[in-house]
């Protein structure tokens, strides 16, 4: 059998594909969770359901969850839920459907950001995180 290059360092790969998945949520993550109340105060402002759950839910899904996908600790299921967060947010931040424009377009993008978002979580729950995650260990 003939190995290629990307058989040799899948597991690397699969580290960094992690790393780069993940780092708009924790960076977003870290965000409101040092500056709860304004996040909280726009939550209100854009129509979010219970922005303080909304809020705390936010933050541990991007935080938390984002930094034990990283470290790949519970892989596969918090891939699972965090795809399911991304539509959730998905619809409810990102309706352009209803939009005028300008706000129409930029948030078509976001949409289909999180859509791409989730293909992503949604390999990463199916082939798991390789050989350099905590649940490898």
């Amino acid at each position: 059998m003939r190995y290629t290059l990307f058989d040799r360092q899948k597991d690397l790969i699969i580290l960094i594909a992690r790393i780069l998945l993940m780092y708009l949520f924790v960076t977003s993550g870290w965000t409101k969770l040092t500056n709860f109340s304004m996040i909280e105060g726009y939550f209100a402002s854009v129509g979010v359901p219970a922005p303080s759950i909304a809020t705390i839910i936010a933050i541990v899904m991007e935080f938390f969850v984002g930094i034990a996908l990283v470290v790949g600790f519970f892989t596969r299921p918090l891939a699972a839920l965090m795809a399911l967060f991304v539509l959730g947010t998905a619809f409810l931040g990102h309706h352009f459907w209803s939009m005028p424009e300008p706000d129409k377009t930029a948030n078509m993008l976001h949409f289909y950001k999180n859509l791409s978002i989730m293909g992503g979580l949604l390999l990463l729950s199916v082939f798991g995180p390789g050989r350099f995650s905590i649940d490898k260990r």
